[in-house]
């Protein structure tokens, strides 16, 4: 963003939930005594691997479609994404009766690309390791005349991902913790103001893979750091920046992120396949896997965790969770 950051607030996570009410699924919260045990404390899991679209990115991307003038969103919209925020700024467009154009790497999971592209979104590709994706879409969308809503540094996509955490809360009461997945920090952003409005105590954690630590980083420099484009398996957390506006959040509300390695991703993910009975894409299972590995410190006793997604495809999981992976 080139512009001052906005303000985005707890009052508007809880205007996006009135919004969404009906168009967003209500996903479930899945308890597991395995797990429980496991960890050494009571987990809820907030299933948005069950959300529309098979990620959180359903709520942000509705969101902020559905709040544009109608004489913009007729022009219709662009995006840039590595598949979830591609596939729900895709079906957005599609509920809302206009177009999408969306800018996804060369190398993004072909079965995310295909959703995308069956919503009826038109599909740019680039490298991402040469090319500017956010630059890209902007002159795009600029020659186009489409409105770019970015993935996660958006006010209105940062409120309507933090109705997930709103939700997971109303159903489980008071939590000593929240465990979110940080890509460019837009989920953890809402989640963190959804939760410490409600329960000012809470302690929100995020995690992020070892190869894409920028959050991580950032928090500790007090401004925002970039790292090389992260090598990873969990491909939605492959960002090298923070977001301007989701860093001036998650400054003042997430108390810390940690760290794990793409082994103990898979090693979640088969976790939650085999014990859980549900599929989780490798960004989805960071922060089951910062539960099973003991890094969240020190341990609450009740955690809420939020499970951002399921999209990934028979062939691929079976080749990161086979017997030899």
């Amino acid at each position: 963003m080139t512009t001052s950051t906005p303000e985005v607030t707890a009052a508007d996570v809880r205007a996006a939930a009135t919004r969404l009410e009906g168009v967003v699924h209500r996903t479930p919260v899945l308890r597991s005594r395995t797990l429980d045990a496991r960890v050494g404390a009571e987990v809820f899991l907030k299933c948005e691997n069950l959300q529309r679209v098979g990620a959180f990115k359903f709520r942000g991307a509705y969101h902020a479609a559905s709040r544009l003038a109608p004489e913009r969103l007729a022009r219709g919209i662009a995006a840039y994404s590595s598949g979830n925020h591609a596939q729900a700024v895709a079906l957005a467009a599609r509920e809302l009766g206009t177009t999408a154009v969306i800018v996804m790497p060369e190398d993004a999971p072909r079965s995310k690309v295909a959703a995308t592209a069956g919503y009826g979104a038109e599909i740019v590709t680039y490298d991402r390791y040469s090319g500017d994706r956010a630059a890209i879409a902007e002159a795009l969308a600029a020659e186009r005349g489409l409105t770019l809503i970015p993935p996660y540094d958006h006010p209105d996509v940062v409120a309507g991902q933090g109705t997930a955490a709103l939700e997971l809360l109303e159903e489980t009461g008071e939590l000593d913790a929240l465990v979110v997945p940080v890509g460019g920090g837009g989920l953890i952003a809402g989640s963190a103001l959804a939760a410490k409005d409600l329960h000012p105590g809470i302690r929100v954690v995020g995690v992020e893979p070892e190869a894409g630590d920028d959050t991580r980083r950032s928090l500790a420099a007090g401004r925002r750091i970039s790292v090389p484009v992260p090598r990873t398996i969990a491909d939605g957390q492959a960002i090298t920046t923070p977001g301007e506006l989701t860093f001036a959040v998650n400054r003042r509300l997430v108390d810390a992120v940690v760290l794990v390695g793409d082994e103990e991703i898979r090693e979640a993910m088969r976790f939650a396949f085999e014990r859980l009975k549900t599929v989780v894409e490798p960004s989805g299972a960071t922060p089951l896997a910062a539960l099973l590995t003991g890094r969240v410190t020190p341990l609450p006793r009740r955690i809420g965790v939020i499970v951002s997604g399921g999209n990934v495809d028979a062939e691929r999981f079976a080749e990161l969770c086979g017997h030899g992976a």
